[in-house]
């Protein structure tokens, strides 16, 4: 027989359900439809959690990594470390731009991406994504420079990274793992 405080307690159940059209079964019919989504989510977003950038502490960057960085920009005191594809990339802000430093665990430059704006992409590129993915817009844009000095840029549109030369001309296309 239920207490008063557990008829209470029922019914405040009931209305939460009614309000969030949430399936609440109780422990013995062994259903838990709620419960199922909660833990798929869960896994889902872990699981990508893995498979993006890892961010690595600033103990587990190598010496020459941190010092190749520091020697290139020697006014960044606390950038952000990830490893990705096997380099370490530096996060960073100069001049309220945001930028990544990427080098490899020998501590050789590899390259440098400034992010910028869709509107930042030289017409071309604008013109080929146009073109190629009508009605998808860019989510991230970059201008990346190579070690050589060779600039290319770097659109992604819906979760794959398109290369294109500094003309604008295309290179490739890649899922983003990151």
């Amino acid at each position: 027989m239920n207490t008063a405080k557990e008829h209470t307690e029922l019914r405040l159940i009931s209305k939460i359900q009614n309000i969030y059209k949430i399936n609440y079964y109780p422990c013995g019919n062994n259903k838990f439809p709620v419960m199922r989504k909660v833990f798929f989510v869960l896994a889902l977003f872990i699981g990508i959690g893995f498979v993006n950038a890892q961010k690595v502490k600033l103990s587990d960057v190598p010496a020459s990594v941190q010092a190749k960085f520091k020697s290139l920009h020697p006014a960044i005191s606390w950038p952000k470390w990830e490893k990705e594809d096997g380099n370490f990339e530096a996060h960073y802000k100069e001049v309220a731009k945001k930028m990544t430093c990427v080098i490899d665990p020998s501590g050789k430059y590899v390259q440098t991406e400034l992010a910028i704006n869709a509107s930042g992409l030289p017409k071309v590129v604008t013109t080929y994504l146009a073109k190629n993915m009508p009605g998808k817009k860019v989510s991230e844009a970059a201008k990346i420079t190579g070690a050589d000095g060779k600039i290319t840029y770097e659109a992604e549109v819906k979760d794959v990274d398109y290369t294109f030369d500094a003309q604008g001309n295309f290179i490739k296309k890649e899922v983003d793992n990151d």
